[in-house]
């Protein structure tokens, strides 16, 4: 498929620029927090700053450890395998959780990022799953193979 790659490297891009934008934000409100010296619920403020930037952190490095993921499967031009897939299916997982909250809580536009993000991850997902050959074990539905012969002798005929 000629998509593939260039899906590949726009998820890449994408993803590394959404773990800076999380980082930032996350760090930003951290600041905010600890700038404003107020108490929410009786929580202390200096542990709200430091988990909001420790969250940022992490969740800026998963999101930039998933970007290095489709930027290998756009170099190599190969299937994610192994921890790599499952980041990326969880990636798409994540969008599609924070497209749902974005909608109440930040609006549309925030919605729409997400959602093109996700249908970006999964396009990516099943571009590279999508095969020219049957998968193994699996027989083509008229049961001939792609030469157009039969896969089994056909059985013999039992009357005279």
């Amino acid at each position: 498929m000629t998509v593939r790659r260039p899906v590949a490297w726009i998820v890449a891009v994408v993803l590394f620029v959404e773990a800076v934008g999380v980082a930032a934000l996350n760090w930003f409100l951290g600041t905010v927090v600890d700038r404003q010296d107020m108490s929410l619920a009786g929580l202390d403020p200096d542990m709200m700053s430091v988990s909001s930037k420790v969250g940022g952190v992490v969740f800026g490095l998963y999101f930039a450890l998933c970007g290095l993921v489709a930027l290998l499967v756009a170099l190599r031009d190969r299937a994610p395998a192994g921890l790599g897939r499952v980041l990326l299916i969880s990636a798409a997982v994540v969008h599609g959780v924070l497209g749902a909250l974005t909608w109440g809580l930040v609006g549309w536009h925030a919605f729409l990022f997400m959602i093109l993000t996700l249908a970006l991850i999964v396009l990516l997902l099943m571009t590279y799953d999508a095969r020219g050959e049957p998968a193994a074990g699996r027989r083509p539905e008229d049961g001939k193979g792609d030469d157009g012969s039969p896969v089994s002798p056909p059985p013999a005929p039992t009357t005279p």
